[in-house]
């Protein structure tokens, strides 16, 4: 797929009419175009052919980033330097904002177009009507061929392309090579929902290295068998198992995507009670359209973009509460997809609830059990899709999967199970409820469904196994995968907040999201200025930009592990407090009630502890700085063994001292 609207050789660019290069930007462009957009391709063609006379080399215009939904303004391959260059027509500043989109677009490059990797990188800004300014040519602390982004007016741009590549060593590059290579993103879960909803599809957006090509085959898997139900007018679950940051959530909205559908009748809805992450995809869904929009000269509402992006997206538990008001009347989509399934209530748990909040005695449903049983309302044909983590529990009443299996089992004999085959691992804890399902004709189990190596980080793809030593507290195996991940994926320890805040300011790039977090059981960070009992808003957390006190990028707002779960930051500070202790008798687990902290014995709240660790410390794309705060003799509340012993563990495993 040609990813440019226009690309040529220099020389050719410079001897063809300016009308006929307009003329097939013109045709490329699949929206309405503003009058400012096609003055600002004008200008930027004139600007251009002055300055590239003296320069062989290659040029591509609105050259795409499916990752980011959005496009460079201009790539120029010259000798052995990738210029990108983001043009401001008629700006006179150069905006913090403008800065961060080049360099932005730069670092994509870098980190995901495999023709890229080795070569020197130049992003530029050119405000055409800023005043003249020489900028300073100099690379990042990251050593990664990236240069520092670059700032400059129209007049200025000749002088700086040639500095650049006076600056510049290495081989020269083959622009139909480099033009040819393969782009292998690993987007936020974020920034997937805003290229699935704009109609990209998971190749565009995903990485094709064979280890990570079940994606596209587990997506192909479920709409196969949605599929065959549909055509067979049957009944089917699907459980798709995966490590942390395999891409299970992007699946569900790669399903949910492809199925909405209402003429074909394969409607279907994104299901979480992962209120945050509702709240956060849906807001950024519809802060994207509405900026599109406005981009292509179309006004529209926020609310009104907003009420059918909540179609896509919504909230189980107002699902679960619509279901309730009519117990006869099928839902209207015919496909569930069910988000961090094994999060979903137990019946204690439901009973409880429903008696408290809704005012329903005696309900005896768990909640896998009723939401099944709404799907099971269609006369036709009906598809649910659970989306399964492993060791991710971190909150009372959550059922595990079992519960799913045991309902299906009990209550819906017909329905065709279809499993993943690692379903069966010990983190899953589904192996009493599977043994149920043995003797049943219609169950299914397929490789395809499991997702095995996480995306998140696309530095380090084993770094889910690398915690999972740490929790174990296999101390060998942590030092072997940490040598592994170590190179590309830093991970430094410290005592001290100031300084984790600075390694994050110095390692974040251009719009590079970084903060803390930390336990929601951390109440004895206060003394370090974290509240956990203050209320954050994730939505301004994790969506909105440096300048506002409201985000991530402040470091004043912490989030929690139920704050992050299902969502990443690239760069992360982990700041640990005494609620969960190393000691040789293993990990310990407190709460902090009244003056003091109390044991927790439920081996239930044990797990949930562990797993909220697990949760924090797997977020980051990019690296993280872990913080264990020293002790204080003044305070009973925070003496030096509460800390020094977790430290110590973690010190032994290697990591970098800050």
């Amino acid at each position: 797929m040609k990813r440019d609207f226009y690309s040529d050789s220099i020389n050719d660019f410079i001897n063809k009419p300016i009308d006929e290069i307009r003329g097939i930007l013109f045709e490329n462009n699949q929206f309405n175009l503003e009058l400012s957009q096609k003055d600002s391709w004008n200008k930027q063609i004139i600007i251009l052919k002055d300055i590239l006379k003296k320069h062989n080399g290659s040029i591509f215009f609105e050259y795409a980033i499916p990752r980011m939904g959005r496009r460079i303004d201009v790539v120029l391959i010259i000798q052995n330097v990738i210029f990108i260059l983001e043009f401001k027509v008629g700006e006179k500043e150069y905006l913090s904002s403008a800065l961060d989109q080049v360099w932005d677009y730069a670092l994509d490059l870098k980190n995901f177009h495999k023709t890229s990797h080795q070569h020197l990188i130049a992003p530029i800004l050119i405000a055409t009507d800023a005043k003249d300014f020489i900028s300073e040519i100099y690379t990042t602390s990251h050593n990664d061929n990236v240069l520092f982004p670059i700032k400059t007016n129209s007049k200025l741009l000749s002088f700086i392309i040639n500095s650049v590549l006076e600056f510049s060593d290495g081989e020269y590059i083959d622009a139909k090579n480099w033009s040819d290579g393969s782009y292998s993103p690993t987007p936020t879960i974020i920034e997937a929902a805003m290229a699935l909803y704009n109609n990209h599809s998971v190749a565009d957006i995903s990485r094709s290295d064979a280890a990570a090509i079940n994606l596209t085959q587990t997506s192909d898997s479920i709409s196969e068998i949605i599929e065959k139900s549909k055509t067979f007018n049957e009944k089917s679950i699907c459980l798709i198992t995966g490590v942390p940051g395999a891409g299970k959530t992007l699946v569900g909205l790669d399903i949910a995507n492809k199925h909405l559908n209402k003429e074909k009748g394969t409607t279907s809805v994104f299901l979480s009670g992962n209120g945050p992450l509702v709240a956060i995809l849906r807001e950024a869904l519809t802060r994207d359209k509405v900026k599109r929009e406005k981009e292509n000269g179309v006004k529209i509402k926020k609310g009104e973009v907003m009420s059918r992006v909540k179609v896509f997206i919504q909230n189980v538990h107002h699902f679960r509460d619509e279901c309730l008001i009519d117990v006869n009347s099928a839902p209207f989509d015919h496909i569930a997809i069910f988000d961090e399934a094994q999060r979903a209530w137990n019946l204690a748990q439901t009973m409880s609830f429903m008696q408290q909040k809704k005012n329903v005695p005696n309900f005896s449903f768990s909640e896998p059990e009723f939401l099944i049983s709404c799907l099971d309302r269609h006369k036709d044909w009906a598809v649910i899709i659970c989306l399964v983590g492993g060791g991710q529990e971190i909150n009372t009443g959550e059922a595990g999967i079992s519960e799913w299996l045991e309902s299906i089992n009990r209550s819906y004999s017909d329905w065709s199970v279809y499993i993943s085959s690692k379903l069966t691992d010990s983190e899953y804890a589904a192996g009493e409820a599977l043994k149920l399902l043995e003797n049943r004709k219609n169950v299914f189990y397929n490789d395809k469904l499991h997702l095995s190596v996480s995306m998140r980080s696309f530095r380090a793809e084993y770094l889910s196994l690398f915690v999972k030593n740490i929790l174990d507290i296999d101390i060998f195996e942590a030092q072997r995968n940490y040598n592994l991940v170590k190179d590309k994926y830093p991970i430094v320890l410290t005592r001290n907040l100031s300084k984790a805040k600075k390694w994050l300011k110095e390692k974040a790039r251009g719009s590079e999201r970084y903060g803390i977090v930390v336990s929601s059981q951390a109440q004895r960070l206060k003394p370090h200025a974290i509240d956990v009992k203050s209320p954050i808003d994730p939505i301004h957390w994790f969506l909105d930009s440096k300048e506002d006190i409201r985000s991530s990028y402040f470091l004043e707002d912490v989030a929690t592990e139920f704050h992050v779960q299902g969502l990443e930051l690239d760069w992360s500070c982990v700041t640990w407090d005494a609620d969960f202790r190393f000691s040789e008798k293993g990990w310990q687990t407190f709460s902090f009630v009244g003056d003091k902290w109390h044991n927790i014995k439920k081996d239930e709240r044990k797990m949930y502890l562990k797993n909220a660790y697990r949760v924090l410390l797997t977020r980051a794309r990019q690296g993280m700085v872990i913080v264990v705060p020293e002790g204080d003799l003044e305070d009973h509340t925070r003496k030096t063994e509460y800390y020094d012993c977790t430290y110590n563990y973690l010190k032994e495993i290697g990591f970098t001292i800050l």
